[in-house]
């Protein structure tokens, strides 16, 4: 099983949630990292200690580019599914909004594409 640091946004989110504490996020949550599983990333891993030259780069992506407040939302909409607080509360309204970080990337991807062609 894979786990991530619980000060991530994802465990951060479902953590604070459950807890009914605030869930925090910068600006407008218009930050774009490249999301990806945990579980693809140790494959990565796998095939680049088992395939590659030593010394050899690779960038290593999802390809899966979403803001953060979908992520946000997406996640709150999904414990509303699975356990509604009450008939007339939602996880959303937890979201509180911060004043973004002076120099916060705004998107954060990879090229990816040398990793596609040499190793699919």
């Amino acid at each position: 099983m894979s786990s991530q640091f619980p000060e991530k946004l994802i465990p951060l989110i479902i953590l604070n949630a459950l807890d009914g504490k605030s869930l925090p996020i910068f600006g407008k949550g218009i930050q774009i990292p490249d999301w990806h599983y945990v579980d693809d990333h140790v494959r990565a891993l796998i095939i680049f200690a088992t395939k590659c030259e030593a010394g050899e780069t690779f960038n290593f992506g999802g390809q899966n580019e979403k803001q953060n407040i979908y992520v946000m939302y997406t996640l709150c909409y999904k414990l509303d599914e699975l356990c509604p607080k009450t008939l007339w509360s939602f996880f959303i309204d937890q979201i509180n909004y911060f004043a973004d970080l002076h120099g916060h990337d705004m998107r954060y991807a990879f090229d990816t594409s040398k990793i596609q062609r040499e190793l699919s």
